[in-house]
Parts: C-alpha cells; sequence; structure tokens
C-alpha cells in the first residue's frame, strides 16, 4: 500500500505537512489556521476526516496557529510532549492530548509514528519519521545541524521533507541583524543549503523518490536557488519545492520507482501572514 503526501504549507508564515495511506493520515504541525488547512486539502481532495492525529514538532507559533482550533473541531488527537505542551501555552482538550518520549513508535491505523530529538532552539524539538507497509517518510525541519539520529532516518526514507532554509552567502550579506543571523546559522538554528545538500548526496539511500525541499527562508533564499543546486544531483530522486504561499500537489510514494504526482499544484496565492521573524 503507497503512501500519499503533500505539503500544506512550508515556511517562517506557517508549517504543515500531510503524510497517509488509504485509510488514515497524519498532519506533522499545524502552522496555519484551521480553515486554511481545511481549504488547502479541499484542493487536494484530501479528506480531514482521514486525519487521525497530529504531531507537533515544537512550540514555535509557525507550528501551532492552527491546532488548537483544528484539533477541537474534527476531534484530532494531539501528540505532544509535555515540555512542548507546556510551552506552547494552548487550551487543547485534555482527552486529546497524548504525549511522547523519544523513540516511541506509534501506531495510527496501519501507520507507525517515529520520533526523534532535534537540534533547534525550543524546549523539545523532535523531527519525525512515518511508516506504512516498509514504506518511510520523514519530516526533517527546523535543525541546526544533521545528527547522526537524522543521518541514520534520512538513509531509509524513500520521501522526505529537508529543511533547505538558508544561502550562506545571502544570509551573511543580507540586512537581518548579527544576532539573528548567528541564531538561524547556529547549531540550534536551521538547515543551509548547503549542509542539506551535503546530507542528501552522502546519504540518501537508492530508494529516495521524492525530496520535499522545505521552509525556505523568505529573504535569504530563492526557490530557483535550491532546485538548480539539488537538481543537478538528483539522479532518480525527484525534486521538489514546497512553497510558502500554496500547498504542493500529492505524491503517491511505493517501494517502486515510478511513483507519480497524483495532480498538478494549484496556482492560487492565499493570503500572505507572516508570523515569525524566520
Amino acid at each position: 500500500m503507497p503512501l500519499f503526501i503533500s505539503s500544506i504549507n512550508s515556511g517562517s508564515n506557517g508549517n504543515c505537512y500531510y503524510i497517509g495511506n488509504k485509510d488514515e493520515a497524519v498532519l506533522v504541525d499545524a502552522g496555519l489556521y484551521c480553515k486554511e488547512i481545511e481549504k488547502r486539502m479541499k484542493r487536494q481532495d484530501l479528506d480531514i476526516k482521514k486525519v487521525k492525529a497530529i504531531f507537533i514538532s515544537h512550540e514555535h507559533a509557525d507550528h501551532i496557529s492552527g491546532l488548537r482550533s483544528l484539533s477541537k473541531k474534527h476531534q484530532i488527537p494531539v501528540y505532544i510532549t509535555d515540555h512542548t505542551l507546556r510551552n506552547t501555552h494552548l487550551r487543547i482538550e485534555k482527552h486529546l492530548i497524548n504525549s511522547f518520549k523519544e523513540t516511541d513508535s506509534i501506531s495510527i491505523g496501519g501507520l507507525s509514528v517515529t520520533a526523534f530529538k532535534k537540534s533547534h532552539d525550543a524546549s523539545d524539538p523532535h523531527s519525525f519519521i512515518v511508516s506504512g507497509d516498509k514504506i518511510n517518510v520523514g519530516v526533517f525541519t527546523d535543525i541546526g545541524f544533521a545528527c547522526k539520529p537524522l543521518i541514520n532516518y534520512f538513509s531509509q526514507c524513500h520521501a522526505a521533507f529537508l529543511e533547505t532554509n538558508y544561502c550562506e552567502n545571502m544570509l551573511m550579506t543580507g540586512s537581518y541583524p548579527q544576532f539573528l543571523k548567528k541564531r538561524i546559522s547556529s547549531r540550534k538554528g536551521h538547515l543551509s543549503n548547503s549542509q542539506a545538500l551535503e546530507l542528501f548526496t552522502r546519504y540518501k539511500g537508492k530508494h529516495l523518490s521524492y525530496l520535499i525541499l522545505s521552509h525556505l527562508s523568505k529573504n535569504n533564499n530563492t526557490p530557483e536557488l535550491v532546485n538548480e543546486l539539488f537538481n543537478q544531483h538528483a539522479g532518480s530522486t525527484t525534486i521538489v519545492i514546497a512553497s510558502r504561499y500554496e500547498e504542493t500537489p500529492v505524491y503517491c510514494v511505493e517501494q517502486s520507482d515510478d511513483a507519480k504526482a497524483l495532480k498538478h499544484a494549484r496556482t492560487s496565492e492565499p493570503e500572505r501572514v507572516q508570523l515569525s521573524l524566520f
């Protein structure tokens, strides 16, 4: 059974990623308003009723802004660590809250979700591997560097959402204040284009069919730059750029190499809302 994936939005204005099979699905993060998530899923014929869990990576606003309303309206269980929950300051309905710990394997129907810690300036940040029928999809964003667990899990992925937040030259020569440049480029900040490219070229498995480049900075990166950079080394992997303004197509991830996109991306641009600096 294949898995179906889509970036609902990716960037400092909101992050939300869909991974599911034909029967159930999970969201990783809910950083857009509830109505916007619903609208974008509907455009891609993704049924919100199939979403059986929301996994939260960390408490920054661009990852949780729609969490309370989305979980309450659709009664979707929320998987979140105790430390992260305290720092969200959100009043999530108690019966929907589920705690998890690093390396827990959580069954959501025919899906299995494994969390592992990442390096980021948050209270208890985690990345996730979503698996089903021997297919692995990773969500690897908001990470300061490629730690050993990330390398290990990335090498096992059939598809991955991988952060390419900034171009080093654009960041260092740009208008951001020095403290923010240091924060973004630190080991608890974000992954640069070159760091992500090294991870991809050195550790990708032969079965990696889709690499969805994610969380691009509006001011310190461009889709054209990362597309050209990664396509030079893509081989059999399809490179996709996740937008900060609209959802991607839904992609079918299979163990074979001939998985195809289900439909084309829409070109409309919803209202642009900046929630954080990066």
